[in-house]
């Protein structure tokens, strides 16, 4: 292969390491292109326009989530057609995947413009924050393509055993979207409005010169601009595959809509401190959530030739390289939430909120160290309706319920509503610990 790498053969843990390292790397610019806004206004702006970006980018990452888990069926696709020897069947799968985004990205488009304002009521977003909300959402969905188009991108490369290319589009977006949010926000004092407009801006220029360093690769396989068609048959394989991880990230991402519904209700201040706790989280979660996005790629390739005793290898390595992190995380969640939370806020109520919830977070970075990785080997596998079903009985079985409860005991705390993740973390992986052995013991009945 000219491009990427095959991970059907040699040593297992090194290789994972390696194109682990860049997801990761990619993941880490990714959150921290969501944050930043959160940090910018953060300093220049008051405790609304924190709420506002929190629930607004909350919005804009279900929608993200949403076009990952559908990318991820190209990824899988691509993986298992490298790792059966057919790579000529690349440009297909990808002129497929392009025409099914577009089509996506436009829908997305319309769909968030039209109600942005009922998805803000829906969400209980407090009376300060509601008009910085609807138009934090507007002016991101304005450029729901790109957000699309780079996702796509990353899809396509990890998919070829290639991490370092997502990594630079993302690399690209993180750099202008800082510029960007210093200058309107810190500047200009355009608040929430110019974190939107820096974020939409970034990824623009983002995706374009992307685009320019991409003509300029070599595939292996080659990609012509006739491949970009309606073809039914690769577009439906895509989205078979994706569908049910999206489906299963939506819902997960609208469970923890529910719980930031449910905290707005509790005021502006522990509104704004769950935002800030939630975006302290992505940077927590970054290797676990890497070791998923590699999982899949290394695992579908080693399916497609037939090399099911490397998925599993693999898997294990995951885990324990992923659960080591995940104990020095969590202790500096739960030790000093306090400290990691002022880097995004001042207000001394604000941080504390923050710190309160982050403690339940903690606990919860030592159970998705093996939940993300067992995730990431059954996408690897296909197993995207199973991957559904356990996120679902996660979210609306657990997370949803217990968050509420919690909310209603009085006096309330942030810990207690926060327990609800890892509730649902540990029920699922009970479910993919059965699955797998299920799944193992069936298939040494076939053999």
């Amino acid at each position: 292969m000219s491009q990427g790498q095959n991970f059907t053969k040699g040593k297992i843990l090194m290789p994972l390491v390696k194109f682990a390292l860049p997801v990761l790397a990619a993941i880490f610019l990714q959150t921290m292109y969501g944050a930043v806004d959160m940090l910018v206004v953060g300093q220049f702006a008051q405790a609304a326009d924190v709420s506002a970006v929190s629930t607004g980018s909350w919005l804009m990452q279900l929608i993200t989530a949403f076009v990952v888990g559908i990318a991820m069926g190209t990824t899988i696709l691509l993986g298992r057609k490298i790792g059966e020897g057919r790579a000529e069947e690349g440009g297909k799968i990808i002129g497929a995947s392009i025409m099914l985004f577009i089509v996506i990205g436009v829908v997305i488009t319309v769909v968030m413009e039209a109600f942005a304002v009922p998805i803000a009521r829906i969400m209980q977003t407090p009376p300060e924050a509601f008009d910085a909300t609807v138009s934090y959402v507007r002016i991101c969905s304005a450029g729901a393509i790109f957000i699309v188009a780079y996702n796509v991108i990353g899809s396509i490369f990890r998919g070829l055993g290639d991490s370092r290319m997502p990594l630079l589009t993302v690399a690209i977006a993180c750099v202008f979207n800082i510029a960007g949010d210093l200058l309107l926000v810190g500047v200009f004092g355009m608040a929430t409005a110019g974190a939107a407009i820096a974020t939409v801006l970034a990824q623009v220029l983002s995706v374009v010169i992307s685009l320019q360093i991409i003509r300029k690769r070599k595939f292996p396989f080659v990609f012509h601009k006739r491949d970009i068609v309606f073809d039914r048959k690769r577009m439906g394989e895509v989205f078979r595959l994706g569908f049910p991880i999206a489906f299963q990230d939506v819902l997960v991402g609208i469970s923890f809509l529910a719980i930031t519904a449910i905290v707005n209700s509790l005021g502006v201040i522990p509104s704004a401190g769950v935002g800030v706790a939630e975006k302290l989280c992505g940077f927590i979660m970054l290797v676990p959530s890497a070791f998923n996005q590699s999982m899949a790629a290394f695992v579908s390739q080693n399916m497609g030739a037939g090399e099911s005793g490397r998925a599993k290898k693999a898997l294990l390595c995951g885990i324990g390289m992923s659960l080591a992190v995940g104990v020095l995380m969590a202790y500096g969640a739960f030790f000093h939430g306090d400290i990691l939370s002022g880097i995004f806020a001042r207000d001394a109520e604000v941080i504390a909120a923050s710190a309160e919830y982050l403690k339940a977070y903690a606990i919860d970075c030592l159970l998705v160290s093996v939940m993300f990785c067992m995730i990431g080997y059954f996408n690897g596998c296909g197993k995207t309706l199973f991957v559904m079903v356990q996120g679902i009985v996660g979210a609306f079985g657990v997370r949803i319920p217990v968050s509420f409860l919690m909310s209603r005991m009085v006096p309330v705390s942030l810990f207690g509503v926060g327990l609800a993740t890892p509730c649902s973390s540990a029920v699922q992986i009970i479910l993919c610990v059965g699955y797998f052995f299920w799944v193992n013991r069936k298939r040494i009945r076939e053999e």
